[in-house]
């Protein structure tokens, strides 16, 4: 008969790894199929293990990438170490459970929900006392459903407990040890909702500055559009890494995203998501309906992509140049401004060409990582020359567009000094064409957006174009 002290049962969710498995495998199912939602609402009539066991046949985890708690880890190797016998018990589903021990290697025995068992709170203590005894194991959680097993624990075992946990715990049961302290998540979640490529909105202003209308009413009108995208826009953010989470956790950089990296819980995900969706559409709902129209396109279309349009070649880069033009279509709809022909068909190429350099990065750094396929994209990385000549070709046309469009009367009316927009697009000319060779030489950002903000050759092409505009505009 083995002693309390040499038998450790350890929780899986939130405890051996930083993330809820029942989530994980929601997410990664509605990745694969848009249907997940309602098949997974079906599946929860018949009860919560129906509802687990479906989602673990429907999704596809890499065990060996998930973010496992590196404490619990070596405390159970430790524990080995001395000659204990280790047990998982989760209420995750059983198949999830033996992959991840598997793996892992660190356990004698694996028990799990099935079918027919959620093994969870009061259901795990009635299990592991029946089958070990009670006060005749030690067990290590994270939640306050586990404090019926530590009450038929022989040693009470928390990781990351929060203050009110720590004191239910010690309550209920003398023998306790806390490892780990949970820390604050606000930079996590502040990181998730990637306030950085909020930038990316202030092409709303766009059709304003075209037009030379800058009143005050135009700007807050403006303004007003560019906090509702981006609140709109951070919701799909959010909702784009959890459904991404299995890519980015195969990525070298993507990998450190909050949900990814488990810095924060992804159960709660989806409210953040749900929460800056209802922000968006609390701010567009000040401005004229059409406008609330134009956002709420714009937020079926970003879903649309996260979904599915992603992994369509061709498709997902002129998807990308869509919703870029639409924050400029978004911007004439909340100001009233009629959008020209030559800001469109400017928008589409241009943005063509920034989306097709973000797929080049990706292809080039698979290059350099001796990879074929791009994890959840339609792209090989024999398609690298395709993918530039596509970057250099729309960028050409772009600059075209531009060149067409200072000889033309419209420029006429606007611009006491037209000559001078012909500086701006030679800059264009050459910011676009740099963009490409350090993209084949692998040193673009993944977005080139962002990469463009933080380098000073763009700086300084950015400081110049505006200065030309300003010359032109007010000679």
């Amino acid at each position: 008969m083995l002693e309390p002290d040499q038998i450790l049962t350890v929780d899986l969710d939130g405890t051996l790894v930083r993330t809820d498995m029942l989530h994980e495998t929601f997410w990664s199912a509605f990745a694969r199929d848009w249907r997940t939602p309602l098949k997974a609402l079906q599946a929860l009539r018949s009860g919560r293990p129906t509802l687990k066991a479906f989602l673990s046949t429907a999704s596809e985890i890499d065990v060996t990438k998930l973010p496992y708690n590196a404490l619990v880890v070596d405390y159970i190797k430790a524990f080995r170490a001395k000659g204990g016998r280790t047990i998982l018990a989760t209420a995750s589903n059983q198949d999830i459970a033996q992959d991840i021990a598997a793996h892992l290697n660190l356990f004698d025995e694996v028990h799990g929900s099935d079918a027919s068992r959620n093994l969870k709170g009061q259901n795990k203590a009635l299990f592991l006392s029946s089958r070990l005894g009670a006060k005749s194991f030690y067990y290590i959680g994270d939640a306050h459903a586990d404090l019926p097993v530590w009450e038929q624990a022989a040693k009470a075992i928390t990781i990351d407990a929060g203050p009110n946990l720590r004191k239910s715990v010690e309550r209920i049961n003398p023998n306790f040890e806390h490892l780990g302290t949970r820390k604050a998540r606000l930079a996590g979640y502040f990181k998730a909702v990637r306030p950085h490529q909020w930038l990316k909105n202030v092409l709303v202003f766009a059709p304003a500055l075209a037009a030379h209308q800058l009143e005050s009413v135009v700007l807050v009108q403006s303004l007003i559009a560019f906090f509702a995208f981006s609140f709109i826009a951070s919701s799909v953010y959010v909702t784009n890494d959890l459904l991404d989470l299995r890519a980015d956790r195969a990525h070298p950089r993507k990998r450190q995203r909050p949900f990814a990296s488990g810095a924060i819980q992804i159960q709660y995900g989806g409210l953040l998501a749900l929460g800056l969706f209802l922000a968006g559409i609390l701010i567009a709902l000040l401005l004229e309906p059409v406008f609330l129209f134009t956002i709420l396109a714009y937020y079926v279309l970003t879903s649309a992509y996260s979904l599915l349009l992603k992994r369509k070649t061709i498709i997902d880069i002129c998807t990308l140049a869509g919703l870029y033009t639409m924050r400029i279509i978004g911007g004439g709809m909340a100001t009233d401004i009629v959008l020209s022909f030559w800001l469109l068909a400017f928008s589409i190429f241009i943005f063509l060409s920034l989306a097709a350099i973000k797929r080049q990065a990706e292809l080039v750094d698979l290059k350099e990582r001796g990879l074929l396929q791009a994890t959840g994209r339609g792209y090989h990385v024999d398609d690298l020359p395709l993918m530039t000549m596509i970057v250099i070709s729309a960028g050409f046309m772009a600059t075209l567009v531009l060149m067409l469009y200072v000889n033309s009367a419209s420029v006429i009316a606007l611009y006491p000094a037209p000559s001078a927009l012909l500086g701006v697009c030679c800059i264009l000319l050459y910011w676009l064409t740099r963009m490409a060779f350090m993209t084949h030489r692998g040193q673009m950002h993944d977005d080139p957006i962002i990469f463009s903000i933080k380098d000073r050759v763009s700086q300084l092409c950015f400081a110049l174009i505006t200065a030309l505009v300003i010359i032109g505009a007010a000679s």
